[in-house]
Order: C-alpha cells, then structure tokens, then sequence
C-alpha cells in the first residue's frame, strides 16, 4: 500500500491506496502549528483505523501548497513507516507540459489534477478544484497547460459576508430551493450557491471562446458536490482525481529510478 497525501490550506486528503485502487480516504485539518510528531501520532490513528500495519506502506508521495507543513508531513512519515516520501516539485518527472510564464509558480495541487485529468479524459480541458480557493486551469488540445483562474472559495466568501456585516447570520452550505430568495438566510444561500455556478457557468464560456473551441470539463475539491448541480454547463465531477494523480505520479516516477 502507499499513502497519497494532498496538504491543501483547509485540508489535508490522505489516501491508502493498493494495485491503485483507493482503499480509504481520511482527511486532517491543516495546522501549521502541529509537529511532525502530532502529525505522526495522527497518520497512526488512521491507519489503526483502518487495520493497516505501518510495514504494509510501501511509500508515499505527498503534494503541498503550505511549505511548512510539507516538513512536518515528510517527517512524520518516515519516523512512521521510515520510507522517504516523493515529493510533487522540481525533480520529480511529471510529464506535463506547462506553458506559463513562470512554470516553477505552478502549485503543486493543479499539477496533480491535470496529470490525472489527462489520464482520463480527452483534452482540451478545463480542470476544476473548488477548496480554499477556486481554481480554474486550462489544457489546449495537445493537453499543455496554458493557464486558468483564481477566485476566493465558497468558504472564504461566506465567512467574509457574515464576519463583516453584524445583522447577517451565519448559514450551511445547503443547496438553495431557490434563485430568488424569500427570506435573509436564503438570499444568502443563493447569492453564494448560484452565484458560484453562475461564475463556472460564465467563466467556461469565456475559457472556451478565448481557447477557440469547446473543453471537457472536470471538477474536483469537497465543495464541488454542492454547486454543480446548479450549474447549466455539463462537468464532470471526478472526487478522487488528486489522489489518482499522485497515485499515477508515484508509479511512473518509481520506473525511473
């Protein structure tokens, strides 16, 4: 078994994967502040879990966009199963044709996405990830990566919205019954929720008319359950494609060494 952990800025995805099916899938909140001996003592308890022996993990790779708890998580790894980790970052063969101003700023997560996306589906492609942020990234015809989008995450945008104004409550991310709103808690829900779809939906559009033809579209990330049923445009939604990717980063990079 290998373990395919995604550190993101909300979450951290740990899969246990075996002949590359996807045995369990856990996620831990990203603390900066955790030790690489808390993270240890966390990896442990899953893996008690889910009755795994630390000496079945026969390695692992990791992708992070928060340095340090990728120190943190390297560590605690190897003081669990004493296997060092494959890292997705420079020196590890991706493949992957990146063609944007500076390839070295390209966050290790849409890597991983467009790796896996690749593996799975026909480019062009507009790869989806909705977390912390939402991500949009963009692969033309001969599957290189040309660029995409950054906006503010669901998350951030409703915890700015009731942070900053007194009157307004807090709410779920509930899918809303409707688009026009009757009542503050569903004007909220709506303007979150149909105003994130209405923004795929628009910014699809505008992705296929400046790549000059239509995308398969695929999306990823905790969040992208609750939206995509509002949006009008057809997405895939592929909840494992991050852990797929490190999963076929792993094994390629293994052949190589």
């Amino acid at each position: 078994m290998i373990l395919a952990i995604d550190i993101g800025n909300s979450n951290i995805v740990i899969g246990g994967v075996e002949d590359r099916q996807i045995v369990f899938e856990a996620r831990l909140r990203t603390e900066t502040t955790k030790t690489s001996d808390q993270y240890c003592v966390d990896l442990k308890i899953l893996l008690d879990v889910y009755n795994i022996e630390r000496q079945d993990i026969e390695g692992c790779i990791i992708a992070s966009v928060v340095p340090q708890v990728l120190n943190s998580m390297q560590t605690a790894v190897k003081k669990l199963t004493g296997k060092q980790s494959m890292v997705v970052g420079p020196g590890l063969k991706t493949g992957l044709n990146i063609r944007l101003e500076n390839p070295a700023q390209t966050g290790a997560d849409l890597v991983v996405g467009c790796v896996a996306a690749l593996k799975a589906y026909q480019p062009p492609m507009i790869i989806v990830d909705m977390g912390t942020a939402t991500t949009m990234v963009v692969l033309d015809e001969s599957g290189a990566l040309v660029g995409g989008s950054i906006s503010p995450g669901i998350k951030i945008s409703m915890d700015a919205l009731t942070d900053r104004t007194a009157l307004l409550p807090g709410l779920q991310l509930d899918q809303p019954k409707r688009v026009i709103g009757r009542n503050t808690i569903d004007c909220m829900r709506s303007g979150i929720m149909h105003g994130a779809a209405a923004m795929l939906d628009g910014m699809i559009d505008r992705m296929e008319e400046e790549l000059g033809c239509k995308t398969t579209v695929v999306a990823t990330g905790g969040i992208s359950r609750f939206v995509l049923p509002l949006c009008k445009k057809e997405i895939i939604y592929d909840k494992d494609l991050l852990i797929n990717g490190l999963v076929a980063l792993y094994y390629d990079n293994l052949k190589l060494k």
